[in-house]
């Protein structure tokens, strides 16, 4: 089964994290699997021995997701769009997938439809299309202009089935997209997309602090850089600012390490981190929330909630409504709080970790397997709607 997977990632690397983890999976699997990435290049992701297409490379301008740049900060042009695109549809060509992979889009990406349309497009006329599913982790950010949500459905007509990264115990997509059930047949829940189970790391922290990708944690860094200073001087801490931490605010980080307090830049085996440490600090992004809950160890939260996203909120707040993490709102974060709420988390170490289907992964690539078979076996004809979501 060849499988060509698009993800485009325009600031942090979680959407990238993510897709790489389910490539492995389908290559694990037996898939021949091509990862297609449009942002700006992340060291080790995707994996290595997984196939590799870089597209000229875009990112989020100073200005928001509405202004796109390239690698050197130039603004996005229509010559850049159509050089992009010509790529793209050359690679599906010389690739002749049989599963078109599609991270995100319709639900969001729509910065990229000037290439994806026509793929997809190009994808369905062909004589023998591939399946063409999109993937999208479970808590979606909500949309705030009207007719968005109208137009995602419309765009899944297109599609043979939505690929849902989360345990439907834990959250429905329903709760953050309205129109769920209007796509129900085509929604197949796959469990978390996580690390397998880790083995843990040879040094022992009693607090780890990750930033995830690090373009917005820096203001989590400084505080919890305060909030050191107000709990026992012998915490072994250890802190990852993330790959995308400007350098200058990285390297003042830096000039604070000492024997107890270590300072990365990233390190490929967090939940071994994690699983040797007594308390997680983080954001509420769903690759950390992944690594967390797969080492067991207590957490504490402080969800992005910049600019009206709503997606950490509302997975923190699920998951200290299972006793799973403390949280604190990132409006009003002070240094006072959060040590507090370090200490809680320190004398709660050890409490049981209620189960969580955390084989999404594996679980992507069985559905894509079966999904394939069917279709050989002539049960899925392209197009029709895959098994509803009970």
């Amino acid at each position: 089964m060849r499988v060509m997977f698009y993800v485009q990632h325009l600031l942090g690397i979680g959407h990238l994290a993510r897709a790489s983890r389910i490539a492995e999976a389908l290559a694990a699997d037996g898939a021949q699997v091509t990862v297609v990435t449009g942002g700006l290049p992340v060291p080790g992701f995707p994996a290595a021995g997984i196939a590799h297409l870089a597209l000229p490379a875009m990112a989020v301008g100073q200005e928001g997701f509405g202004d796109l740049v390239d690698a050197e900060g130039r603004a996005v042009d229509d010559t850049f769009r159509e050089h992009r695109r010509a790529l793209l549809l050359d690679a599906f060509a010389a690739l002749d997938p049989d599963v078109l992979l599609i991270e995100a889009f319709p639900f969001g990406r729509r910065q990229v439809r000037f290439e994806l349309l026509p793929l997809i497009r190009v994808a369905r006329d062909r004589a023998n299309p591939p399946l063409i599913l999109s993937s999208v982790r479970d808590i979606l950010q909500a949309n705030r202009k009207p007719g968005r949500d109208e137009e995602t459905v419309a765009a899944l007509a297109d599609f043979d089935a939505v690929l849902v990264h989360g345990d439907p115990a834990f959250s429905r997509i329903e709760e953050s997209f309205p129109l769920a059930a209007r796509i129900a047949p085509k929604l197949r829940y796959t469990g978390l997309v996580t690390p397998p189970p880790p083995a843990a790391a040879d040094e022992r922290h009693d607090i780890v602090l990750s930033a995830g990708g690090g373009a917005v944690g820096a203001d989590l860094i400084r505080c919890a850089m305060q909030a050191r200073a107000l709990l026992p001087l012998d915490l072994n801490w250890c802190v990852l600012t993330g790959p995308n931490l400007p350098q200058p605010e990285f390297e003042a980080f830096s000039a604070l390490a000492s024997d107890r307090l270590a300072v990365h830049r990233f390190r490929a085996n967090l939940a071994g981190l994690m699983a040797s440490a007594r308390v997680s600090v983080s954001q509420a992004g769903y690759n950390t929330v992944g690594d967390v809950l797969r080492a067991g160890c207590e957490a504490v939260l402080v969800p992005f909630a910049s600019g009206g996203e709503t997606e950490q909120t509302l997975r923190a707040e699920k998951l200290a409504a299972r006793g799973l993490a403390l949280v604190l709102p990132e409006r009003g974060l002070t240094p006072e709080a959060l040590a507090d709420a370090i200490r809680i988390a320190l004398g709660r170490s050890g409490r049981a970790r209620p189960a969580l289907d955390l084989d999404g992964a594996s679980t992507s690539a069985r559905i894509l397997r079966e999904m394939q078979q069917a279709r050989i076996s002539g049960s899925i004809r392209s197009g029709a709607p895959t098994h509803p979501v009970p």
